[in-house]
């Protein structure tokens, strides 16, 4: 099961900060989240390829904003993982400073990927990263990763209670449970991908 936009996907280059980025044109969206929530595994699934993103043993490594072109227009973007480091509550601090700009000024930045593992609860920073891009007005689809590591009566139950916080205080946040061990959730995550991009899946042939 391969997608015919993002499996084209290739490295463009990696930004320090938002001056170092591509014109600011098209679509793109980010992925974020901790730095041991699965996020370089997450985009080597969505994009059907093994090793786009660096995964490695020791979280956090992603420490500039990495560009990858999927066509002229469209672009997925890896953002640094907020790491171990214990957390200001201003995450323009627990992050880069060149990564706020990016967030807050990017116009062709539609949405933001925001992982979080489904084993436990949002942590202090996940929240305040929904605070923030409610503040924007920036649209957010969560992936609850590992989901495959939890039965699936708990892992529904994860997806429900943090659904329900949504729809009471982050209307601009939707949420799905993920495995990129499993590769569920693959046709899911794309769809809300192709509703940022504006993108429109070529028909099945089915000869």
């Amino acid at each position: 099961m391969q997608h015919p936009l993002y499996q084209k996907a290739h490295y463009l280059k990696s930004a320090p900060d938002l001056s170092h980025c591509p014109e600011d044109s098209g679509y793109e969206v980010a992925f974020a989240g901790r730095s041991n929530a699965g996020k370089s595994s997450a985009l080597n699934v969505i994009t059907s390829q093994k090793a786009l993103a660096r995964t490695s043993k020791t979280p956090g490594r992603t420490q500039m904003i990495n560009l990858f072109e999927c066509d002229d227009e469209r672009r997925l973007i890896d953002l640094p993982g907020y790491g171990y480091a214990k957390v200001n509550i201003n995450v323009k601090h627990a992050w880069e400073a060149g990564l706020s700009a990016y967030i807050e000024q990017r116009q062709s930045l539609k949405g933001l990927v925001l992982l979080m593992d489904s084993r436990m609860p949002p942590t202090e920073i996940d929240m305040v990263m929904l605070d923030w891009t409610l503040s924007l007005d920036l649209p957010v689809h969560i992936l609850l990763t590992k989901s495959d590591k939890l039965k699936k009566g708990p892992a529904q139950a994860s997806l429900l209670k943090l659904q329900k916080m949504l729809k009471e205080s982050y209307p601009h946040a939707s949420a799905q449970l993920f495995s990129s061990l499993k590769r569920q959730g693959l046709d899911q995550v794309w769809q809300k991908l192709d509703e940022w991009m504006e993108y429109e899946r070529p028909p099945k042939n089915n000869d």
